[in-house]
């Protein structure tokens, strides 16, 4: 299917040129029909001569409902712009013109309506108005048919327009993330929530899960042309039958999306692409994407440049086009597309300056600029901001599923390896530092990118710990206790000392569990320390009893007590030196 919308001022043919072309009635309402005027969105459908199945929305011409014409005209990619004969270009012809401009619409055809009521020197003149009014946009050398819904003339031809420019527009992308801007919001008895839009890329399937708001939400059933189908793909106008959402929360202007493919963003910088000097536009302006329309608050950097603060949140991507106009204005007075879904922060006297100047150097979707002031992202994060990932930039290092500048892995090595020495130097005794504390110091979250950091500081890591090559723990006034006691044991392996003897040796909790990380000392439970050599030596002991052997025996041919004995043992059990059953034990 190919998604055509109208253009043109009020009351020149517009719906009657779709009705001639489609044999259907684009006024939905009653009063429309009574007053011979559209006011809000229509939609028919029909095909052309080579199969093309089109679908046309038609928008209304007058001022008061510019913003309905944009919702009609901002998802389609082609215009059927129209001018009548008689009248010529005209205050809503200007308008519609920019809008199209400004929503970036490349593709469409040019009807000159009324044709009936105009001899041939009026069309030729009327011609010439045309095509100097589209002068310097993408319709200047768009196909241009004299068409009369009254009697037919043209209407031919017209289709075989359409047809060709159809032909030529490049084909849209089925596997595409999705954003259905909703037009159209309402309940059908028996079924539920429909909202209807067109779908530009992308597919959506009935039992898909999606995202509406904050709302998530299953496809119970998809319509197309008023036909039920399992599946659309783009472009077409799709009617979503939706499971998980009241028709009265949904409104014109929201997206139905694909789960965490888009960022909802209030904040964008933008560039202006046509029409009045940002500088001179007031504060508070109205922009429109899509089917939306909201308020914003406009900071001028210098320039084509500047930053939008959106009243409402919407999910945007790099080069998404905004239609500006002014409050309360009926006049599209500009046009803009954004160029950094990630603005940077506005602090200081001349920030703003300095933020065109390197907008205006910058390409909007070459990551490297931004990779460079982030330092990291994730590339699938790059592709949902709109970034062209097919090429790594230079200075960028692939690193899992991350994009990594250059100088912030200098960064992180600097950082972790500082953090590493003072760690050392404030706590003497300590292992080295705890790698929660050391992706703290680096302001990371991701473990993955901490192990990135140790390989390029060439520190070591180990038992949960990093510190630097070769560091050892210092004990300093323990030294001596820790001598004293190693001693003692050397001679007497297992009379682990009472705690009164760890206390005037100057050996607390903190000095042993030093010495212990420093492979000095073993520590049991029950407040047992002996050499780490003792479990070796009482496994040579124990296995030279009889098989199985008691808790009694292994005591006397170690020499120690209960106290001792039994944590020894459990920790040969936790080894699996020896095993423990019905009270006895066998050495494995």
């Amino acid at each position: 299917m190919y998604v055509v919308a109208t253009a043109g001022h009020v009351d020149h043919g517009k719906s009657s040129l779709v009705k001639a072309l489609t044999g259907m009635e684009p006024d939905r309402w009653e009063e429309e029909q009574r007053r011979g005027l559209t006011i809000d969105l229509g939609f028919v459908w029909t095909k052309l001569d080579s199969g093309a199945d089109v679908a046309f929305v038609d928008v209304p011409g007058h001022e008061k409902f510019l913003g309905n014409m944009l919702a009609g005209v901002g998802p389609a990619p082609v215009v059927l712009f129209v001018v009548a004969a008689d009248e010529g270009w005209q205050a809503q012809s200007t308008d519609h013109r920019d809008a199209v401009r400004a929503l970036g619409v490349q593709h469409g055809v040019v009807a000159l309506t009324r044709a009936d009521r105009a001899d041939d020197a009026r069309r030729a003149e009327v011609i010439a108005q045309v095509r100097a009014e589209l002068a310097g946009t993408a319709l200047v050398d768009a196909p241009l048919v004299t068409v009369s819904a009254t009697t037919g003339e043209g209407v031919d031809t017209l289709r075989r327009e359409l047809d060709a420019v159809l032909a030529e527009m490049p084909a849209p992308d089925a596997t595409a993330r999705v954003r259905l801007w909703v037009d159209r919001a309402f309940s059908v008895k028996g079924a539920g929530t429909v909202v209807t839009g067109t779908l530009a890329a992308g597919t959506i399937a009935v039992g898909d899960e999606l995202v509406l708001g904050e709302k998530k939400v299953t496809v119970r059933g998809l319509q197309s042309e008023n036909a039920s189908v399992s599946s659309v793909g783009p472009v077409s106008r799709v009617a979503v039958n939706l499971r998980g959402v009241d028709a009265d929360e949904v409104h014109r202007g929201d997206a139905l999306l694909s789960p965490q493919a888009w960022r909802v963003l209030d904040t964008v910088d933008v560039r202006r692409t046509f029409g009045s000097e940002l500088s001179q536009l007031p504060q508070n302006i109205v922009v429109h994407s899509g089917t939306s329309g909201v308020g914003a608050r406009l900071r001028p950097l210098g320039g084509d440049f500047a930053r939008l603060t959106l009243d409402q949140p919407l999910p945007l991507t790099l080069l998404d086009r905004f239609v500006v106009r002014s409050p309360g204005g009926r006049h599209v007075v500009a046009g803009v597309e954004i160029v950094d879904v990630n603005p940077a922060e506005l602090s200081r006297r001349g920030d703003a300056k300095k933020r065109a100047v390197q907008l205006a150097q910058t390409s909007p979707r070459d990551p490297a600029a931004w990779l460079k002031r982030c330092g990291y992202e994730r590339v699938e994060n790059l592709v949902r901001d709109g970034f062209v990932v097919e090429d790594k930039p230079a200075g960028i290092i692939e690193f899992r599923e991350w994009w990594i500048a250059a100088s912030q892995v200098t960064t992180w090595k600097e950082a972790l390896l500082g953090a590493v020495k003072n760690h050392a130097e404030a706590n003497p005794l300590a292992p080295g530092l705890p790698r929660a504390a050391a992706m703290d110091a680096l302001g990371l979250s991701e473990p993955a990118l901490l192990g990135l950091a140790v390989a390029a500081a060439n520190v070591e890591s180990s038992e949960g710990v990093l510190r630097l090559p070769g560091q050892t723990v210092d004990l300093g006034p323990a030294e001596k206790g820790v001598a004293e006691l190693e001693r003692r044991l050397r001679d007497e392996p297992f009379a682990a000392p009472e705690a009164e003897d760890l206390t005037r040796l100057g050996l607390g909790p903190k000095e042993l569990a030093a010495a212990e990380r420093a492979g000095r000392l073993l520590r049991l439970q029950g407040g047992v320390v002996l050499l780490p050599s003792a479990p070796r030596a009482a496994q040579a002991l124990v296995a030279q009893l009889e098989q199985p052997f008691t808790l009694s025996a292994a005591r006397k041919v170690m020499g120690t007590t209960r106290r001792v004995a039994i944590p020894l043992l459990e920790h040969l059990d936790a080894l699996g030196v020896t095993r423990l059953a019905d009270g006895v034990r066998t050495v494995r």
